[in-house]
């Protein structure tokens, strides 16, 4: 199965996230939870749907503790919406399809 969704760690969390020109949803996950799990699918769909205009992006906390510390992730999931490299939105917990999309068009312009 392919996915459009990008696959973060720590060294590659500023060129692919602070520095992007389009808005990039940065899912902070963990392999052993199950709402982050419920979720992928969810965010394989809009990052499939939303291509050229969104960046969705994937960064395993356990992994990677230097991003999540940074941004002060205490539960997965959480949704953090950058652009231009600033936090414009944050989202805790899994949520359907169709609610994440109506939190996050006000950002796609």
């Amino acid at each position: 199965m392919t996915t459009d969704v990008i696959p973060l760690d720590d060294a590659r969390f500023q060129r692919e996230v602070l520095e992007s020109p389009a808005p990039v949803l940065v899912d902070f996950t963990a392999t052993w939870c199950p709402p982050c799990r419920a979720l992928a699918p969810v965010l394989d769909a809009i990052a499939a749907d939303y291509r050229g205009r969104l960046k969705v992006a994937s960064l395993d906390v356990d992994a990677n503790p230097e991003s999540a510390m940074r941004y002060g992730i205490r539960s997965v999931p959480a949704l953090l919406l950058f652009k231009q490299g600033q936090v414009v939105q944050q989202l805790l917990g899994a949520r359907p399809r169709a609610r994440l999309e109506q939190e996050l068009r006000p950002h796609l312009g």
